[in-house]
């Protein structure tokens, strides 16, 4: 078997990935900067501190550190990067799982339609001319959450001289 003398570290591998044993390779790898504004290729990751750069297809992309993990467990790689998007994907909904299985739901509706979140709209936006309160209960008094926490318009008139709203 023949060694070769790595371009950085000197040592003699039986392997070399662009004139580096692997031990370089990671190190100068790691190094590599990710550019501003970048996005992970395969998800909507956009945070630069989990962002690295990776040796994909013959070119160097931005992947984030769960995706270019996933890439370590792929055999074989698939061919493109959409095909890789949907492989690494963390979408659990667009895949049915339950396939092949007995439903063992009592009431055998489709979870998957409709809105699952309600939106803010039903509330009014809280801005700088009202104040937040929090009453406290005492031990023995049974109370809901939302009878706890209310939002109520700030009475300007009522208050002190000399105090101002800052924003």
């Amino acid at each position: 078997m023949s060694l070769f003398a790595c371009d950085v570290c000197k040592a003699r591998v039986g392997e070399l990935r662009r004139g580096r044993c692997w031990g370089c390779y990671a190190r100068w790898v790691d190094a590599r900067p990710v550019g501003k504004g970048a996005k992970c290729v395969t998800c909507p990751e956009k945070r630069h501190r989990v962002l690295r750069t990776v040796e994909l297809y013959g070119s160097w992309k931005p992947m984030c550190f769960n995706c270019a993990g996933q890439l370590l467990a792929l055999n074989p790689m698939p061919p493109t990067i959409a095909e890789l998007r949907q492989i690494v994907s963390r979408e659990r909904r667009n895949n049915e799982r339950r396939w092949g299985k007995a439903d063992s739901r009592v009431f055998r509706y489709e979870r998957r339609v409709g809105q699952r979140r309600t939106s803010r709209d039903d509330f009014p936006p809280v801005d700088d001319d009202m104040i937040i309160t929090v009453e406290p209960v005492m031990e023995n008094e049974c109370v809901e959450f939302e009878d706890l926490t209310t939002i109520r318009e700030l009475v300007t008139h009522l208050r002190p001289v000399g105090l101002t709203v800052t924003g």
